[in-house]
């Protein structure tokens, strides 16, 4: 656990870390490391530079608040951090985003990550937004594309994709395409290591396996945990219902936690209690760090991660936890009842989005890159088809048919006649 304003401006941190301190800052935390000897070995000469990948599809959702968490403890070792936007790729995931949107969500994606930077007092100056198509249509990165491909199975691709790409019965070949860019994407970002959720561990692989071949160095690979979404699986930017946007309303908030899964007692698979674990209380103790623990509104004493206040009608008292293990264990046991957690997620949440939201509605260009970004949907009208009026035929008709017909006739004022399909015209036309 941080103590109160161990981690100030992360530059200023830097330079006073031993090569081991940065080490063990870069690691923490983290599901795996591949290369740990690598990176160890890079240290004793230089600090580290690393790529982080965000494909521009759908609306950002507050998971990103966990890469983003990682990757102030990347800052505050040193290491020089690229943000990939990843273009291509998020046209080439069987098309997820379309290419005319592509270029705008791009933009967003960078003004709303900069605005969580900021929300949590992380610097820029060590940041660099890379945009995919600034190199990936050159002619030296196509030419290793073709490389790659000359030596990769329609297997091999489909394997190293599959926890990433959308998976289909009749794969597209630009999804097959996808893990191959992004273990190229190492070498012309010229980085030490690539940083990702555990889900991409088959491109990381992939990469290890195969720049070799093309005379590259192979790269370090560090995973974070998976952040569970709100129905207890994966937090998706596709599905609206297992994760919250980062622009939704305190009331939007309120309704989708409120609608979690939640199930009392229960651990495991619990959408809240993990977001609580995942999200929450990484950041509150980025801002201990910091010397920022008063501003955590869900943490209402300096040695709790998280505060849950107890509904007098369950039953509950106020409860400081100093730790995500001993909410979990209170929460299994019973202590914790399901509607007083949601309620203290919700106000976490807020507290979370305040100051993004503060800047967005002052920004005009932010404004303008998320309407290009998700313009609305454009219902298609169908127009209704036009009724004719067929005329039953006269030796099909019942006498008393043919009597309303005469009588329609006299109505409408055509007088007397014997050619009832010359009055029933002209009654078709009147109609």
């Amino acid at each position: 656990m941080a103590t109160e304003g161990q981690l100030p401006v992360p530059p200023a941190v830097a330079a006073t870390l031993s090569k081991e301190d940065k080490f063990n800052l870069i690691t923490k935390d983290l599901d795996e490391v591949l290369g740990a000897d690598l990176l160890k070995s890079i240290l004793e000469e230089r600090d580290l530079v690393a790529y982080w990948g965000t494909a521009p599809t759908g609306r950002p959702h507050l998971g990103y608040f966990v890469p983003l968490a990682k990757l102030a403890d990347f800052l505050t070792a040193g290491v020089e951090v690229k943000i990939l936007l990843a273009d291509v790729h998020a046209f080439l995931d069987n098309l997820k985003a379309p290419i005319e949107l592509v270029a705008h969500r791009a933009n967003y994606y960078k003004a709303l990550i900069s605005a969580v930077f900021r929300s949590l007092h992380l610097p820029l100056d060590k940041v660099t937004f890379v945009l995919g198509s600034s190199y990936q249509y050159s002619q030296e990165y196509n030419l290793d594309k073709y490389k790659l491909c000359s030596i990769t199975t329609e297997h091999d691709a489909r394997k190293a994709g599959a926890e990433v790409v959308k998976q289909v019965s009749s794969p597209l070949l630009s999804g097959l395409l996808y893990p191959l860019l992004q273990a190229l994407d190492e070498e012309y970002l010229k980085v030490d290591f690539q940083f990702g959720g555990v889900d991409q561990r088959k491109i990381f692989t992939y990469a290890e396996a195969n720049l070799p071949k093309l005379g590259y160095k192979k790269r370090a690979h560090l995973m974070n945990k998976m952040v569970p979404g709100l129905s207890g699986g994966k937090m998706s930017a596709s599905d609206p219902n297992s994760k919250i946007d980062f622009l939704e309303t305190p009331a939007q908030v309120k309704s989708k936690i409120q609608k979690a899964h939640c199930a009392p007692g229960e651990v495991e698979g619990n959408g809240v209690l993990a977001f609580v674990r995942s999200v929450i209380a990484p950041i509150g103790e980025l801002m201990r760090g910091q010397g920022r623990s008063a501003e955590r509104v869900w943490a209402e004493t300096p040695e709790a991660v998280f505060t849950v206040k107890g509904d007098p009608k369950h039953g509950g008292s106020v409860r400081h936890f100093t730790s995500t293990e001993e909410l979990d264990g209170a929460y299994a046991a019973g202590e914790v009842h399901p509607g007083d957690l949601k309620v203290a997620v919700v106000q976490a949440i807020n507290a979370l989005l305040a100051p993004i939201q503060a800047e967005f509605a002052n920004d005009a260009a932010f404004k303008e890159a998320e309407a290009g970004a998700y313009p609305p949907e454009k219902k298609e009208v169908v127009k209704k088809k036009e009724k004719k009026y067929t005329p039953k035929p006269e030796h099909l008709k019942t006498e008393e048919e043919k009597a309303k017909d005469r009588a329609a006739a006299e109505k409408a004022g055509l007088g007397e006649t014997k050619d009832l399909k010359k009055v029933v015209d002209e009654i078709a036309k009147a109609i």
